[in-house]
C-alpha cells in the first residue's frame, strides 16, 4: 500500500513537471546543452503567472498597508555586508554523502525528515482513536496516556534534544552518529554507508572589477544569498526619505542565489530563485506581539489561495543565529508538507551587526520615548518559485465533464484564481470564417486594453476550450454567427462550465468585476 501511495505521489509530481513544459510554464535552463542542474526558465505562461503572484503579494503587503514601503536593492553588495550578517562564517549546511549511491544530502534534513515520520506515526494513531471514540475523544489526553503514542513522542523528543544540541555546538561527528543510531538510510537506495558530515558554505562568489584574477582575496564579492540585507543597510535611507515612524516595514522582491547541496524537486529548491520579503521594524520589547501578528496575517494571505488543510505552521526547533523565534508556513506539496514562507523574529542582530562593523549609527530616534535605539525586526519571507509551485500543485486537476455527445470526457484544467491566471480571457471565433474572425479580432483589440487576453482560431472550438483550460484561462469568449446579428457573445466559465450571453459592450465590465484584486484582498 505504501509503495502504491509513493508511486501516486511521484506520478502526480511528474504530471506537474510535464504540464509545465508542454504548456509553456517552465523549461529546463540551457536545455539544448543538456540543461543546468536546479536552474529553470519561465516560459510565456509561467512568466505571466509568476508576475501575477508577485503583484498580488505586493498589493497585499505594500498597497494595503500605509506604513510599509518598497525597495529594490542591488544584487552585488559590499563583501563586509555578508561578514556582518554572519553569512561568511555561518551560512553553512551539514553535507553528507552516501558512498554506495553517490548521492549527496543535507544531514539535518535526513534527521528532521525522520522526526516528521514519527510525528505522522503518532498523528495516525490519534486519528484512528478519534474515529473509534467519536465526539467524546480527548486528543491531548490520549497523547499523554496511550502507551504507544507516548513512546513515539518520547523518542521524538529525545532525538530532537540530541539533534538541537549537536547543531548548536556544530558537532558534526554527533550529527553523523545520530544518523547511524537511527539507522537512517539513503531515501533513494536504502544504503546506510555514509561519509562523515562536513560543513558547506552556500554562497556563490565571483571577482569584481578590472583587477579580477590579480588578487582574488581582495576582489571577491558574493551573489546575495538573501534579499534581506539590502533592506537592512538601507534602513535609515528609507526611514528618513519616507518620514516613517516605528513600526514600519520595507518590502522587496528580488533574486537570490544559493549553492544548494541538494537541489531537487523541480523548482522547490533552486540555486537561482526569487524572494518576496518584508522586514518590519519595531520597538525593542514588542517583538512577541508583532511576531504573533505577522504569523496570523501571513497565514490569512495564504488561505485566500489555498484551503485550510493545505497550509499549516511549523515552529523551528533549531533557531538561526539571528532569531529568537521562528516558524514556517508549510504547504502540502505532492511530496509532503514543506516550507512555503518563513516568519522570523530577528531581534536587533542585523542592524546591530552592521552598526558595529561599519562604524555608522543604525539607530532610530523615537520622538514618543525621546530616545534613540537600534530597532528590532520581524521578517516575513516567501519564495516566489515555491508559491508558483504551490499554486500549480493545488490548481492542476483532471476532472470528468460532459462531452458533446452526451457522454463523459476527462479534461485537464488549471483552476488558478482568476486574478492570478496568465491569460484572463480567450477570444474565440466559432469557426475561422472572415466575418467571425474580423469581429473576434476587433473584440480582442478592445479587451487587451483591459486585461491579458489571447486570440485563438486554430482547431475546433472544443479543442480550443481544452487548451485554455490547461493554461488556466478563467473565461472563454465565443463569437458566433448570432453575434453578427445581435452583437452578443457567449462567455464560458472555466470552473463551472456555465455560459452566459452578454452584449459586447458589457464584456469589459464583466471581466473587470471578476478579475479584480479586490476578490482576494477585499
Amino acid at each position: 500500500m505504501a509503495d502504491k501511495k509513493a508511486l501516486n505521489v511521484e506520478d502526480a509530481f511528474k504530471k506537474i513537471i510535464s504540464h509545465c513544459k508542454e504548456y509553456g510554464f517552465i523549461f529546463p535552463s540551457s536545455e539544448i546543452y543538456d540543461g543546468l542542474s536546479a536552474v529553470y526558465d519561465y516560459g510565456p505562461y509561467g512568466v505571466e503567472l509568476k508576475n501575477n503572484i508577485k503583484t498580488y503579494w505586493w498589493k497585499a503587503m505594500v498597497q494595503m498597508h500605509e506604513n510599509i514601503v518598497g525597495l529594490d536593492s542591488a544584487i552585488f553588495m559590499h563583501p563586509k555586508v555578508w561578514k556582518a550578517s554572519g553569512h561568511v562564517d555561518a551560512f553553512n549546511d551539514p553535507l553528507i554523502d552516501n558512498r554506495d549511491s553517490k548521492r549527496r544530502y543535507r544531514a539535518d534534513n535526513l534527521i528532521e525528515d525522520y522526526m516528521v515520520k514519527l510525528d505522522d506515526k503518532a498523528n495516525k494513531e490519534v486519528e484512528k482513536a478519534a474515529k473509534r471514540f467519536g465526539d467524546a475523544f480527548d486528543a491531548a489526553l490520549y497523547r499523554e496516556t496511550n502507551p504507544r503514542v507516548a513512546e513515539i513522542l518520547r523518542k521524538r523528543q529525545e532525538i530532537s534534544e540530541r539533534y538541537q544540541l549537536a547543531m548548536n555546538n556544530n558537532d558534526l561527528v554527533e550529527v553523523k552518529q545520530i544518523i547511524i543510531d537511527l539507522e537512517i538510510a539513503d531515501p533513494d537506495t536504502g544504503s546506510k554507508n555514509w561519509t562523515d558530515v562536513r560543513q558547506f558554505n552556500l554562497m556563490f562568489s565571483t571577482q569584481y572589477g578590472a583587477l579580477a584574477g590579480e588578487n582574488e582575496a581582495d576582489n571577491r564579492i558574493y551573489l546575495r544569498p538573501e534579499t534581506a540585507q539590502g533592506i537592512f543597510v538601507n534602513f535609515l535611507n528609507v526611514q528618513k526619505s519616507t518620514r516613517q515612524k516605528l513600526p514600519f516595514g520595507i518590502a522587496q522582491i528580488g533574486k537570490a542565489f544559493r549553492n544548494e547541496i541538494v537541489a531537487r524537486q523541480f523548482i522547490f529548491r533552486m540555486r537561482e530563485f526569487e524572494q518576496m520579503e518584508m522586514q518590519y521594524f519595531i520597538r525593542p520589547g514588542e517583538e512577541k506581539k508583532w511576531y504573533a501578528y505577522w504569523k496570523e496575517a501571513r497565514m490569512q494571505w495564504h488561505r485566500t489561495l489555498f484551503p485550510e488543510n493545505k497550509v499549516k505552521f511549523h515552529d523551528h526547533e533549531k533557531l538561526a543565529h539571528y532569531a529568537d523565534a521562528a516558524c514556517d508556513i508549510e504547504f502540502q506539496f505532492p511530496f509532503g508538507f514543506k516550507e512555503l514562507e518563513g516568519i522570523h523574529s530577528r531581534t536587533n542582530f542585523d542592524l546591530g551587526s552592521h552598526q558595529e562593523l561599519s562604524g555608522k549609527k543604525m539607530q532610530y530616534f523615537d520622538p514618543e520615548l525621546d530616545e534613540s535605539y537600534v530597532p528590532y525586526v520581524v521578517e516575513t519571507s516567501v519564495g516566489v518559485d515555491r508559491m508558483f509551485l504551490a499554486t500549480l500543485s493545488y490548481a492542476l486537476q483532471d476532472e470528468e465533464v460532459p462531452d458533446a455527445k452526451g457522454g463523459v470526457a476527462v479534461r485537464t484544467v488549471l483552476k488558478i484564481p482568476a486574478i492570478l491566471a496568465p491569460i484572463k480571457a480567450a477570444i474565440l471565433p466559432l469557426v475561422a470564417k472572415d466575418e467571425l474572425t474580423e469581429k473576434a479580432r476587433h473584440l480582442f483589440h478592445q479587451l487587451k486594453l483591459v486585461t491579458q487576453c489571447q486570440y485563438d482560431e486554430k482547431d475546433s472550438i472544443g479543442r480550443r476550450y481544452r487548451r485554455q483550460d490547461a493554461i488556466g484561462t478563467p473565461y472563454c469568449i465565443t463569437v458566433d454567427f448570432e453575434t453578427l446579428e445581435d452583437e452578443c457573445v457567449t462567455i464560458r466559465d472555466r470552473d463551472s462550465l456555465a455560459q452566459v450571453r452578454l452584449p459586447i459592450a458589457e464584456v469589459a465590465n464583466y471581466l473587470n468585476k471578476h478579475i479584480s484584486f479586490s476578490t482576494l484582498l477585499g
